[in-house]
């Protein structure tokens, strides 16, 4: 399976499955890294690995940049995208290029805590609020609305008293790589078809 990720920020998913790729792990073939972000350390670590690299940001024009994304992703061979902290929404060029082949993480149990302006110690701390005793993360297909594409996979983490939305964060953000992994393990083994399947 050749993957294709996408990155606003840090990458720590596209860290975990480069890792597990190289150690033989995951059945996987990093191909490219594309940010939004000219600066983002996600693209530093991917050509340390020697993995390719571009950079398209959304604006001004965010029809331009859907149909280059499409095209990069295209050009680069790849089965299968994962979104990595990928902070903008997908156009509908890639969506339909990579159909039920895109997924994202969630740091939430979906559909509870997703949609727009979601992400990051937002979602904890709406958790929080809501006085939930568990939460957990979600692997999920993408689609044109935000956290709203099947639900793949997930993972509960228990909420403990005294929490705050930095020390759930921590606790939430420690599970993710290994759900991430398990779930592209059961995609590549045949255990977990794609909705494109």
């Amino acid at each position: 399976m050749k993957i294709g990720f996408l990155a606003s920020h840090n990458g720590s998913s596209l860290r975990a499955i480069v890792a597990a790729s190289q150690a033989g792990t995951l059945a996987a073939e990093p191909r490219i890294v594309i940010s939004n972000r000219p600066d983002a350390p996600a693209l530093e670590f991917a050509r340390a690995k020697g993995l390719a690299t571009a950079v398209i940001q959304t604006l001004p024009d965010p029809e331009a940049a859907d149909e280059l994304l499409a095209k990069t992703l295209g050009a680069a061979d790849v089965d299968l995208v994962v979104l990595s902290g990928y902070l903008r929404r997908l156009g509908p060029r890639t969506l339909k290029r990579f159909a039920g082949r895109v997924l994202n993480i969630h740091p939430a149990l979906l559909p509870r805590h997703g949609g727009q302006g979601m992400y990051g110690r937002r979602v904890h701390q709406a958790v929080l609020d809501a006085g939930e005793t568990v939460t957990g993360a979600s692997v999920h297909i993408v689609d044109g609305e935000y956290d709203h594409g099947a639900v793949l996979a997930q993972v509960e983490v228990m909420v403990h008293h005294g929490d705050d939305a930095k020390s759930l964060e921590a606790r939430v953000m420690a599970v993710e790589p290994r759900l991430f992994i398990d779930t592209l393990q059961r995609i590549v083994a045949g255990d977990l078809p794609l909705p494109a399947d």
